[in-house]
């Protein structure tokens, strides 16, 4: 009972926190960036996997159509823009309330002995979000009364979910309602990633981003806690798998990408920058750096990083000769080659690493049947085509996609097409120009069927990695508080940052923005010597020059 009591508690707190937090811009964008950090993250590293496991492929289906659904409605019926959104905002809250029902009964069964006590507390915690993301949603648009009958029939139905019986507990367990609650999870981020309400005209001049990084942060830390504390309530095998999997990840990539960071902040004091004169070798910074060359040497081996050069080189003379240009130059740089490095690179980078990691995790689960070599070809396509990767980003990707045990052809693809195959860039091309690129490319991949298998260079011991990975985090983290949460994430979209012309009742712009989550890196203490045919994520993350 105690359990119950606490977890309605965690609701109310929501309100309160929002009153306080909502009396100034700043306080509110911190607000803004826990919220939108603690949701998303709970969404990508905790709920997707589950719904992957249950549903299989076709629950992401269903979790795309309640992302995009609603914004493909707002385009095409300008005039219901606010009715959609609305909707779509009260499916969103339905989830939520369906959802409570099964956390009353998660808290039963963590009283039953046997059973950790963990899983109540973990419960009880992600409530907090909940709450002051339900107070966040609804009360700018609908008014405090039916933001609080919301919360009130939460705690009903949480009620509920405690005192009923196991028949109805198995009625709403996620075997049944996977695909609803696929499309809720859609909902949900839709509604997240497009800010309820908008302080965007209070902060023009981004003053509160530093605020909203802050909330970031204390997000981030608070999802860190659920995890933790769901791993030693929950027995499901594949979700801790999952986690660690990412942990590992990390722990491997971070020592080589400071590395990395290292070689580009030396390339820049040798005034090889994205502002050269030639554009042969801008071209070629775009696609290797090459700051990425070192982490596929050190991480897939020689051999791939030399075949890696070889084809970038190709690819960037031909593009220099066809004097295609280069979509979203880097249009200021630091004058100092450790803030170009290790702040400027970050910032550009950092969003296409924790991406990549999270999205090759969740595309490498055993129920996402892509073994097939041609499949995960078309699969890396899809994923690359609406993105601007970079090319630490897509390398970061290709090493996720050999420790899953993709094909070579997959891990190979990233590494010389992801930053030039999407739609913003092969719209600077004629149609011949865009026949001869993809020419080279087939030519490539045909080619590597003949490199041998990849192999790692470097074994750190785990102390050296740890260290590696803190330090990786504390830039990352500084990249957050710079940019904020939104912005941090708002280089994944294909086009430019624009608002959105939802015109809601308060009469703000909706800024799109995509969410992920952290990401990790694999770590062992041996060489790697995997072959093709088993799953992977795929996500890149690439920065541009």
């Amino acid at each position: 009972m105690l359990y119950l009591l606490a977890s309605c508690i965690a609701l109310l707190i929501g309100p309160l926190f929002y009153r306080y937090f909502s009396s100034g811009s700043g306080l509110q964008k911190g607000l803004d960036g826990f919220i939108f950090v603690s949701l998303g993250g709970l969404v990508l590293i905790h709920i997707l996997p589950e719904l992957l496991e249950h549903g299989g492929l076709l629950a992401i289906v269903f979790v795309v159509l309640g992302l995009w659904g609603p914004t493909a409605s707002e385009r095409l019926f300008h005039r219901y823009s606010e009715i959609t959104h609305n909707l779509t905002l009260s499916l969103g809250i339905g989830g939520l309330l369906l959802h409570t029902i099964t956390d009353g009964g998660a808290m039963v069964l963590a009283q039953q002995d046997g059973n950790s006590s963990l899983l109540a507390l973990g419960v009880i915690l992600h409530r907090l979000p909940v709450g002051l993301a339900i107070w966040w949603l609804l009360k700018p648009q609908v008014g405090t009364r039916w933001a609080s009958l919301v919360l009130v029939a939460m705690m009903l139905l949480t009620g509920v979910g405690y005192f009923a019986g196991e028949q109805l507990l198995s009625q709403l367990s996620l075997d049944n309602t996977v695909y609803l609650q696929a499309f809720v999870t859609g909902s949900i981020l839709h509604v997240v990633l497009h800010q309820p309400h908008g302080q965007h005209d209070t902060d023009k001049q981004g003053q509160y981003e530093y605020q909203a990084g802050i909330g970031s942060l204390l997000g981030i830390g608070l999802l860190m806690v659920l995890l933790l504390m769901d791993s030693g309530g929950h027995d499901h095998a594949h979700h801790d798998h999952s986690t660690e999997q990412l942990t590992t990840w990390l722990m491997t990539i971070a020592p080589v990408l400071l590395l990395s960071y290292a070689a580009a902040a030396l390339r820049f004091q040798f005034g090889l920058t994205s502002q050269d004169n030639s554009l042969a070798r801008r071209w070629f910074q775009r696609l290797a750096g090459p700051e990425a060359l070192v982490l596929t040497a050190l991480l897939l081996g020689p051999w791939l990083a030399l075949f890696q050069l070889l084809v970038v080189f190709i690819i960037s003379a031909y593009l220099a000769h066809a004097r295609v240009e280069i979509t979203d130059p880097h249009s200021k740089l630091p004058n100092n080659a450790l803030r170009f490095g290790f702040a400027h690179l970050v910032d550009r980078s950092a969003p296409w690493v924790l991406l990549s990691l999270v999205l090759v995790n969740l595309i490498g689960h055993p129920s996402v049947p892509l073994s097939n070599p041609m499949l995960q070809i078309a699969v890396l396509l899809l994923v690359f085509l609406p993105m601007r990767f970079c090319n630490l980003g897509a390398a970061v990707l290709s090493i996720a996609l050999a420790y899953s045990g993709w094909s070579p052809l997959a891990i190979i693809l990233p590494l010389i097409a992801a930053p030039v195959l999407n739609i913003a860039q092969l719209k600077l091309m004629s149609w011949p120009q865009r026949g001869v690129l993809l020419t080279i490319i087939a030519v490539s991949l045909v080619a590597a069927l003949k490199l041998p298998m990849w192999f790692s260079l470097v074994t750190l011991p785990e102390a050296i990695n740890l260290a590696a990975l803190l330090v990786l985090s504390g830039l990352f983290a500084a990249s957050l508080l710079r940019l904020g949460p939104r912005k941090f994430l708002r280089r994944l979209m294909m086009l430019k940052p624009a608002t959105h012309g939802h015109k809601h009742s308060h009469d703000h712009a909706h800024a799109h923005a995509s969410a992920t989550e952290t990401a990790h890196s694999h770590g062992h203490g041996h060489t790697h010597t995997h072959q093709s045919g088993g799953h992977s994520h795929s996500d890149a993350n690439k920065h541009h020059h």
